[in-house]
């Protein structure tokens, strides 16, 4: 009988957790819910979601400890998902409402998509909806990665953002999206470390493959 697959998610305030949680045990996961960053060395995979302001998901990942302990969880080279703001909480710094420092595992800033289109259009913000998956334009393939069910197709998942991180070095970034012709940063990996814009769990099968291919990495 195969071993069922553990995850850990991180509870912090900030995140919708319930549809997290059931995607994850609809894909065979067992799901352990922590509030203290004591467990998060525990843990077999690790699972940081986010939802709303960067800021505010940083305070209470400060208040709370999970930021010492969560970088010494990726350093054990134990797989890590961050979702939405999970991962935008990894990169250096954000500047949604001034300037705010991030955990600091991937270099890069969080930005603002852009109002306009690339033909001078005004386009709606924040980001809503479905949008395809690209591979990035360094050329990065899906092989062996996060997104490895997909190689050769685009396909489409579900975005709810008006930020979006800007990886320092393009070999972090894993898949881009088009949003009124600007490419936008829709997914990294780094050895152990993964992260989507997205939403794997409101994606439909799409997400769910996504998150089966997490348990399996």
């Amino acid at each position: 009988m195969m071993k069922c697959k553990s995850i850990t998610l991180v509870d912090y305030g900030m995140a919708n957790l319930l549809n997290v949680k059931r995607a994850f045990e609809q894909c065979g996961a067992m799901v352990n819910v922590i509030e203290e960053p004591a467990h998060v060395l525990a843990a077999e995979r690790l699972v940081v979601p986010g939802v709303g302001a960067f800021q505010d998901c940083m305070d209470e990942v400060n208040r709370r400890g999970f930021g010492e302990a969560i970088r010494s969880y990726v350093d054990s080279q134990r797989p890590m998902l961050g979702i939405c703001v999970g991962m935008q909480i990894l990169f250096d710094v954000s500047e949604e409402f001034g300037e705010h420092k991030g955990v600091g595992i991937l270099p890069g800033r969080v930005q603002a998509i852009p109002r306009q289109a690339v033909d001078g259009k005004a386009q709606r913000v924040p980001h809503i909806g479905w949008n395809h998956l690209i591979e990035p334009e360094c050329g990065r393939e899906w092989a062996g990665t996060l997104l490895a069910p997909f190689r050769g197709q685009r396909p489409a998942v579900y975005f709810v953002h008006s930020f979006a991180a800007q990886p320092e070095n393009e070999g972090d970034r894993l898949a881009d999206c088009l949003y009124g012709g600007h490419r936008i940063c829709a997914a990294v990996q780094r050895q152990n470390v993964m992260a989507t814009q997205f939403h794997p769990e409101r994606s439909g099968e799409t997400g769910l493959a996504i998150i089966r291919q997490f348990l399996n990495l």
